[in-house]
């Protein structure tokens, strides 16, 4: 298969998600079906059309509980993408190659989590394999937490390149002007720089506006080819462009030659290629953000401006509804809800139909999304609106 052998190939036909809450009585499974359900309605198809499904998330529940809980007669694949917050986007290219070789021809991608009655991501995360990185040099000083994790790499980018907190706020503030108008959003009050700047410190640089929230909720979408996915309720959204990356070893992050970059760096330049399309064409992004900096950091990688301009980039409202990059226009992890980047999926989906509500950006044809994961590994899809 060529570089650009999956663009065209699979689109994506359907989406569904819960509400976002922090009070979900429902376990991570029960919330994973009921978007799952959702998604396959959305499609206008029933359970007994999916025949392949990928789990996503480190509370993703086996194959074997779709089949039986959904009642799939030809589950003929299944698989998992381990990476974290690049999971969701990942399992986009993981589909669409199911799809385009024939092994499936109906993909399911959920994911769903309950955390109110459950570890909270910064105690159940290092369960996760790819942490054992992380026991030479942070847990020994006491850094175990997501937050503590990260906050080097953006104190580092503040160092080198003179970025700020303020500029950091710009983020937030965007994401959360976008979240006042999702009714599925938990929270949707609106906030100011300075309210970024008086919100407590979590681990420096982060402050608590610099985080994302810690909430339950379930999300799926529905890969197929893009002739059936014509046949079915909604117009399609064709995938273009897709790669995963992963950042340079060691993977201890704090002892990288450069924490600065990540492993969206290298996963865009395929994605782009193979999508045939420049950053000029890129409408609408939903950018991974589990905290501000990520996002700084990614739109840098991603090449919307140089290593070290991210700072600058964000400024002037350019990530707001009506700016030169509406980003994360559902209110993204760091306001709708964290969903493992499900959500930013379902959102692209969602503006690439036209059906993005109040902050529909206007005459959105292609998007790009991204994920973040772990020590850093990267996920890009790029999609159209056919």
């Amino acid at each position: 298969m060529t570089l650009n052998g999956l663009n065209g190939t699979a689109a994506i036909a359907g989406i569904g998600e819960t509400a976002y809450s922090r009070s979900a009585t429902e376990s991570a499974l029960e919330l994973q079906l009921r978007a799952s359900m959702l998604a396959i309605a959305d499609a206008g198809l029933e359970p007994t059309d999916i025949d392949g499904v990928i789990p996503v998330g480190i509370t993703g529940a086996p194959a074997e509980e779709y089949v039986h809980n959904l009642g799939l007669r030809d589950l003929r694949f299944s698989g998992l993408v381990p990476h974290g917050g690049a999971s969701a986007v990942g399992a986009i290219q993981m589909a669409a190659a199911a799809v385009a070789t024939g092994i499936a021809t109906t993909v399911l991608v959920p994911a769903g989590r309950n955390v109110s009655h459950g570890a909270k991501a910064g105690v159940r995360i290092h369960s996760m394999p790819q942490f054992h990185y992380v026991t030479e040099f942070e847990r020994p000083v006491g850094a175990l937490a997501p937050a503590q994790l990260y906050a080097p790499m953006a104190r580092r980018h503040m160092e080198t390149y003179g970025t700020t907190s303020r500029q950091l706020a710009e983020i937030a503030v965007a994401v959360r002007s976008h979240a006042v108008h999702n009714e599925n959003a938990v929270m949707r009050k609106p906030i100011t720089v300075e309210d970024h700047q008086a919100s407590r410190m979590i681990s420096d640089p982060f402050r608590l506006l610099d985080c994302s929230l810690e909430s339950d909720g379930g999300a799926a979408y529905i890969v197929t080819t893009p002739e059936r996915a014509r046949d079915l309720r909604h117009r399609p959204v064709v995938l273009r462009g897709c790669a995963m990356g992963h950042p340079d070893s060691p993977s201890a992050i704090t002892q990288r030659p450069d924490m600065t970059s990540v492993g969206v760096a290298k996963a865009a330049p395929i994605a782009f290629r193979m999508a045939e399309v420049s950053h000029a064409d890129i409408d609408v992004a939903e950018i991974y953000d589990c905290f501000t900096w990520v996002v700084l950091c990614q739109l840098e990688d991603l090449g919307f401006c140089a290593k070290g301009e991210g700072g600058k980039f964000v400024e002037d409202g350019r990530l707001r509804h009506g700016g030169a990059l509406p980003t994360n226009t559902h209110g993204g992890l760091l306001s709708q809800g964290h969903m493992l980047g499900m959500n930013h999926v379902v959102e692209l989906v969602r503006q690439l139909r036209g059906d993005g509500g109040a902050t529909q950006v206007e005459g959105a044809r292609v998007g790009i999304v991204t994920g973040y994961g772990d020590m850093g590994d990267g996920a890009v899809a790029i999609l159209e609106g056919a």
